[in-house]
């Protein structure tokens, strides 16, 4: 595949201070209660269908403040008080049904000490004892010795999930993320030498990058990227307006909705690399659709290609 390396035009860039300067108000939320939880199905390294329990933790506010998330809505500004992962763990786990394996997402970093405290790691580590495999959100710049002291502890086997967002050399330094893409490769590879296996995030239009074939483009090559790093699957978050800066940068046209069509075309492409688990994130998906005749049938048919892993006949309709 050739990729395009020409170089993009950064029309605006906002200051640090401005991300918090255009944001509205965070959501109140409870540090005892987990701000949501659900179950859901993925196919695992083997293609076998593993039952998922997924727990969005509330906890301190990430440390990073990427341009693009709005994650923060959901967090504390202070520090997670002690023992409340234990009760938010209580709280979900007692109302989830049985599962092989479980995503603990917070909102931040799990080995982020302020966001999970370490004194409740034996704890947390008990509750977990029977999944086969935990799954964590964390930067690669907080993924070290804390991670496989953890993984040793449990019962199962720690996955890292990690956020690369894009590889383009003008477009990731914009985002604040304090990440570049050899940092995330000396992090998957230092997790795979203690066996910790990865998963990684990619972005589809990230801010700067306003140009569909571009975009198309830029999604893929960063996908291989991370195929490259060892990373065991990759998940294709479509990105959103709706934090305020993101607000403010679409408005200036540096940033550009993504188009259900352009998904559908990258996790099909990213599907036929056949280098590892590719997922599409359809949450909030009505968005990126302009047709209520066959957004519902599209979707389905993204929902059937994360499960399966393979590429299904298009949805034919007069929109196209």
């Amino acid at each position: 595949m050739k990729w395009n390396t020409a170089p993009i035009s950064i029309h605006f860039m906002p200051e640090k201070d401005d991300i918090d300067i255009y944001r509205p108000a965070k959501n109140k939320v409870n540090p005892e209660i987990p701000y949501h939880f659900f179950h859901e199905e993925e196919p695992d390294e083997h293609g076998n269908i593993q039952q998922v329990n997924t727990i969005l933790l509330t906890g301190k506010e990430c440390i990073f403040k990427c341009l693009m998330c709005d994650l923060w809505k959901n967090t504390l500004d202070d520090n997670t008080p002690l023992g409340a992962i234990l009760k938010q763990l209580d709280y979900a786990l007692s109302r989830l049904p049985k599962a092989s394996v479980i995503k603990l997402y917070n909102s931040s970093n799990f080995f982020d000490t302020k966001a999970v405290p370490v004194s409740d790691y034996p704890q947390i580590v008990s509750r977990l004892a029977s999944y086969e495999t935990v799954i964590v959100e964390n930067h690669p710049n907080l993924s070290g010795k804390l991670c496989v002291d953890f993984n040793e502890k449990l019962n199962g086997r720690l996955e890292v999930a990690m956020g690369l967002e894009t590889i383009h050399p003008e477009v990731l330094p914009k985002l604040n993320k304090q990440l570049t893409a050899e940092d995330f490769k000396k992090a998957a590879l230092f997790l795979k030498a203690h066996g910790i296996p990865t998963r990684a995030f990619v972005l589809l239009n990230p801010p700067f990058l306003t140009d569909k074939k571009e975009n198309i483009e830029w999604t893929l090559r960063s996908v291989q990227f991370a195929f490259d790093c060892s990373v065991g699957a990759v998940s294709i978050i479509p990105t959103r307006a709706g934090n305020g800066i993101m607000d403010a940068l679409h408005k200036r046209g540096d940033f550009v909705r993504p188009e259900l069509d352009t998904l559908e075309e990258v996790f099909e492409k990213a599907l036929s690399l056949k280098e590892g688990r590719v997922f599409v994130d359809t949450w909030d998906l009505q968005k990126f659709s302009n047709c209520d005749e066959c957004f519902q049938q599209r979707k389905n048919r993204l929902e059937k290609m994360n499960l399966e892993q393979k590429v299904f006949e298009k949805v034919e309709c007069n929109c196209f």
